[in-house]
């Protein structure tokens, strides 16, 4: 029988990529980036992480057909979830622990790739112009092959399925990964050398299927939920989930040794702007 990972993606932040953000729409953080990440899970774990999805949601008394967990909608009260604004302190408390519960309980790994859009257009609009590649083709590449990369350590083969979007956007991510599958990654072979990556013939054994989900999928909004803090632990290493999910062992990067953390985990991709804080 056939081992397969599922590798559940979301997306953070615009993928055009010269969009400059209104002062008045900019996100409270200050930071400008797009991000594509979210969990890998066993295929035959996926019943116990949808369980404590339904557990989570009838403990709080949310209709799971109707109420999805959007990362956003939670950290700024709005949407589906602004009763949380209403909470005292230690019920607010309580559902933030048990959100958490969720996320590290199931068995989760997180991938991610975050790249900072002002480093990104700084390293490559002169060199390239209106040629720059797409924020997602790029981050997609990155992210899927690394996942494949965790996935062929443990012997199994890799399923992708992506949020879905709109038809385009679906478009060009299925042609992202029939790209992978047939011909490898498409960056320049010279600079990929020192990441290692998978070759062409590797990813063709190794990608098994690609799909894309709707945001009802419990483990979408999983990924949803690993996203957001994948993201901003790039700038502040401190963020409490992010801090959190390292020190519970449920991202890439806690799988790793060091030297493999650069060709294999979590990629911060045009960094050369940002000042991490810790």
């Amino acid at each position: 029988m056939v081992q397969v990972m599922h590798l559940y993606l979301d997306d953070s932040g615009t993928r055009n990529l010269n969009h400059t953000v209104a002062p008045t729409a900019a996100p409270a953080h200050g930071y400008d980036w797009f991000a594509l990440g979210g969990v890998i899970v066993n295929q035959e774990d996926e019943h116990v992480a949808r369980a404590y999805h339904l557990q989570f949601m009838q403990n709080w008394g949310l209709d799971p057909n109707i109420v999805f967990l959007h990362s956003s909608d939670i950290r700024s009260k709005t949407g589906a979830f602004t009763w949380l604004a209403g909470l005292s302190a230690p019920e607010l408390e309580r559902f933030i622990e048990e959100l958490y519960a969720l996320m590290r309980t199931p068995p989760f790994v997180g991938f991610a790739c975050v790249i900072d859009r002002p480093g990104y257009d700084r390293r490559y609009r002169e060199r390239y112009g209106r040629d720059q590649w797409s924020l997602c083709k790029t981050s997609f590449s990155v992210l899927v092959e690394r996942a494949a990369k965790y996935a062929r350590e443990h012997n199994c083969k890799l399923k992708v399925f992506a949020e879905r979007a709109d038809r385009i956007v679906d478009g060009w991510m299925k042609g992202y990964y029939e790209h992978l599958r047939e011909h490898g990654m498409p960056f320049d072979e010279t600079n990929m050398s020192t990441y290692g990556p998978l070759t062409p013939t590797q990813l063709k054994e190794t990608l098994y299927e690609f799909r894309t989900k709707e945001k009802s999928s419990p483990i979408m909004q999983i990924a949803d939920l690993y996203l957001w803090p994948m993201a901003i632990g790039g700038y502040h290493g401190s963020n409490r989930t992010y801090a959190r999910l390292k020190q519970d062992k449920k991202l890439i990067d806690c799988h790793l040794r060091i030297d493999e953390i650069a060709s294999r985990g979590i990629k911060y991709s045009c960094w050369e702007l940002v000042k991490v804080k810790t």
